[in-house]
């Protein structure tokens, strides 16, 4: 018995000495071939529906195509307001405007008398696009993947698979080529409805193409692109290209520097029209070739993707001016290094809240979002409520970030439902008041208070603060919800609410021809546990109403298929505004822009013919008074019909590790993580002071053992002894 203690004593210390040896952390979730490595850790929750930059516009996938695909501008990094500089392109386009017959008119001609307005970009020489397949030709120079037979399709089943790559030079040719793909008939591109109303002969060219796709070989997926002329772009030589639009746009400039104006090259666009490669889902969707400083390696949208640095990526370098305070803040540290700084990226799909803070704690995530189950343990208020990290978070080193978000989070209502949206008259006028009883109903200042920590303002429109349009104080409040009392907003009684509903035709939530209770379906994304309590929460609020709120819960992709279709009844959403002008919120609610039937971003299929009108008026001026007050109009009028629940505007709190640097958190530019940069041996310093394994509890387990086998040694010499005497 004695050697079989000591034999086990033995083997207990042996394990903890290998395993202290380790060079890992027990904890580690990552390859140890990555310990030291220059890559930034960061997460995904949904996975990313399309990634072609031309039906891409999710925040969830803009993460990815943004690092990928160059459009010919781009954001100031470090700029406030916002600063549109150029990216491949060689300068900021240049912009002229012609009246009806072609006359050139001078740069302060009133937007009455400009009729086409033209756009001339000249691009960079020497800009190649990332390693792929669809580039490579044989030595008679034919293309070795645009037609691949079965014997080679039956040892490919993704895009590494290919043996050879290889690379081009970026054009103006793959810029206009892109612009006619908004009108592809195979694609459905969420801003083709509007892209349409301003460049010359989108509408007619989409028609020309759907023509022409019919008239395709049987078997054939390729159309050509180059084959069919659009009449409002054009090549004027290798880097310099053209676009014509309706009227003056001052806005188009924004759309110039988002991907849906990012090059596409021919080459690729023939490599994935193969249907072969489409049934084994090799699609641009799925691995996107860009010209941008990462290229995606890796897709695996339920667990992880991987973005590493694009071995082609032209010269481009850290800014050298910023703003007063970003010196100071170490922002211009790198200023004139070149770019990008980081090697690679690593995306984990994490659904849960939980476990992404409790591996950001541990170092393995460089930052981190705030949950609301984790505030307090992150997040201290001091001074005239000014947020710092706490004690614990700062001798960690972990700083806090933050921002006012250029975005806004709603609940929306589906118009074309018959109960919260009417398909007549009388019961469109039932409708808008049941709205407007629930939009008083739901409290979201307590709804900020309680899920967001205070995060955030109720809002009172779609447009967000900071963002020309937005009213702030008495003359900024929505009247139909808010009463002005004691200098500040005061959300009207419950009673108004009742009174609303039982005018809507719904007395104590009771619907008055049927004599049954109003339910009502809310579909959402829920995943984890808050969201089940913010459910739980929103249930009551309806409640109050005696309404009862049936949630339905599924999974973005899902989620996003139902809002195409027109299908979900209330829904909450959101929306980071692309660029700074109230045009990009106040589209969200244009009736050519609906979701159903025209793919665009008016979720709610809102269509209000004053609005509609007077969202076209607006769009084309230039910010003053003038506009101010149309603005003001189009916002009353979406008050009283109500087709969101205006929700709340948040304020984006972030948290860093020290070895994060570069950081300038912002929503409106999406390209940043070329900027960043890694300390990876300070991180893997505090990885391993961190998640240090603790030996002792183990150590004491032989003593527990041992000590456990006294009584039972002694009982047995007892026994021993007694049986022995008995004998004797």
């Amino acid at each position: 018995m004695k050697f079989l203690l000591i034999k086990f004593w033995l083997l207990i210390v042996t394990t903890v000495q290998l395993t202290a040896c380790g060079e890992n952390n027990w904890n580690n979730p990552y390859a140890a071939s990555e310990t030291g490595e220059n890559i930034l850790y960061s997460v995904f929750t949904e996975r990313p529906k399309h990634l072609d930059p031309v039906q891409s516009y999710s925040s969830n996938e803009i993460q990815f195509t943004a690092q990928i695909y160059e459009p010919p501008l781009q954001y100031h990094y470090l700029k406030r307001p916002f600063v549109l500089i150029p990216a491949t392109a060689e300068e900021m386009p240049i912009v002229k405007y012609f009246d009806a017959e072609g006359i050139q008119l001078s740069d302060e001609a009133h937007s009455n008398d400009i009729v086409y307005s033209v756009y001339e970009i000249s691009i960079k020489p020497e800009i190649f696009y990332q390693p792929h397949p669809a580039f490579v030709m044989d030595e008679q120079d034919n293309w070795l993947y645009h037609a691949l037979n079965e014997q080679t399709l039956a040892s490919i089943f993704k895009l590494s698979d290919f043996a050879y790559t290889d690379t081009r030079e970026l054009e103006a040719e793959d810029y206009v080529y892109q612009v006619k793909r908004l009108a592809h008939p195979r694609l459905h591109s969420p801003i083709y409805g509007l892209m349409a109303d301003y460049i010359v002969g989108l509408k007619e060219y989409a028609a020309a193409l759907k023509n022409a796709e019919l008239n395709l070989p049987e078997g054939e997926k390729y159309l050509d692109l180059r084959k069919h002329r659009l009449e409002g772009v054009q090549v004027i030589d290798k880097y310099t290209y053209r676009i014509k639009i309706h009227g003056k746009y001052p806005q188009f400039l924004y759309w110039l520097a988002m991907p849906f104006f990012a090059p596409i090259p021919w080459e690729a666009d023939r490599f994935y029209s193969q249907l072969g490669l489409m049934q084994k889902n090799i699609t641009l969707d799925w691995y996107p070739v860009g010209t941008g400083p990462y290229m995606l390696t890796e897709n695996d949208p339920n667990l992880r993707m991987v973005l590493e640095k694009n071995p082609n990526f032209h010269d481009e370098y850290y800014p050298t001016k910023g703003m007063l305070g970003d010196d100071e803040s170490g922002l211009l540290k790198d200023a004139g290094k070149k770019l990008p700084f980081i090697d690679k990226v690593i995306y984990t799909r994490e659904k849960e809240s939980i476990p992404r803070w409790n591996k950001f704690m541990q170092g393995y995530y460089d930052a981190s979002g705030i949950g609301s189950d984790s505030f307090d343990q992150a997040v201290q208020l001091v001074g005239q409520g000014e947020a710092t990290v706490t004690e614990e978070m700062e001798e960690q080193g972990i700083r806090l970030e933050t921002t006012v978000a250029v975005s806004t989070y709603y609940m929306g209502f589906n118009m074309l439902d018959p109960v919260v949206g009417g398909r007549n008259e009388r019961e469109r006028e039932s409708a808008r008041k049941l709205r407007q009883a629930i939009s008083i109903a739901v409290d979201y200042e307590e709804f900020i208070s309680i899920f967001a920590n205070g995060r955030g303002i109720p809002a009172q429109s779609p447009i967000s603060p900071g963002i020309v349009g937005y009213r702030d104080g008495r003359e900024g409040i929505n009247s139909i919800v808010y009463d002005w009392i004691g200098g500040q907003p005061q959300r009207k009684s419950i009673q108004t609410a009742k009174a609303l509903l039982a005018e809507a035709g719904y007395p104590n939530g009771i619907d008055r021809k049927t004599g049954a209770p109003l339910i009502l379906y809310f579909d959402v994304t829920a995943r984890s546990s808050e969201d089940r309590s913010k459910l739980d929460w929103m249930r009551k609020q309806f409640q109050k109403l005696n309404i009862q709120l049936v949630v339905r819960s599924t999974d973005y992709n899902r989620f996003q298929d139902k809002i195409r279709k027109g299908n979900a009844q209330i829904f909450e959403w959101g929306w980071n505004a692309d660029y700074p002008d109230p045009e990009n919120f106040l589209f969200l609610l244009y009736g050519p822009q609906r979701k159903v039937g025209n793919s665009g971003e008016n979720a709610v299929n809102y269509d209000n013919t004053e609005y509609n009108q007077l969202f076209e008026q607006m769009k084309n001026m230039e910010n003053g008074p003038e506009r101010q007050l149309i603005i003001d109009r189009m916002v009353e009028i979406l008050r009283y019909d109500a087709p969101w629940l205006w929700g709340y505007h948040p304020k984006d709190y972030g948290l860093y590790h020290s070895w994060y640097q570069n950081v300038k958190p912002n929503r409106i530019s999406n390209n940043n993580i070329k900027y960043f940069k890694i300390d990876a041996n300070l991180r893997e310093a505090k990885r391993r002071e961190w998640n240090e394994p603790v030996f002792w509890p183990i150590a004491l387990i032989p003593i527990i053992l041992m000590i456990s086998f006294v009584p039972a040694v002694g009982a047995f010499r007892r026994h021993e002894s007694s049986t022995a005497v008995r004998k004797a």
